[in-house]
């Protein structure tokens, strides 16, 4: 049985210091590492390459506004055929 390994952190932090984790974010996806920590849930290396599928979502109720952003890849990318295939009709 395979083990998922999770890494979570909430904080309530300024524009600005959530602009860095963004940077942060982004200049991991172009080395093609991240590795998340805090003290309290360890540490988690993931290795990003490939294709990844971006999805994007935003919302708003009365009380509150929010986005989300979700990057996924495959560890290994699945290997497709190249050709069509026959078929006879």
């Amino acid at each position: 049985m395979k083990s998922k390994t999770e890494f979570k952190h909430e904080a309530l932090l300024n524009p600005e210091d959530i602009q860095d984790v963004l940077k942060a974010l982004s200049k991991g996806l172009g080395k093609g590492k991240l590795e998340f920590s805090d003290e309290k849930e360890g540490a988690l290396l993931l290795n990003p390459n490939g294709l990844l599928r971006l999805k994007v979502t935003a919302s708003e109720d009365e009380d509150s506004q929010q986005f989300e952003v979700k990057v996924r890849w495959e560890k290994q990318p699945k290997r497709l055929n190249k050709t069509a295939p026959n078929i006879a009709s």
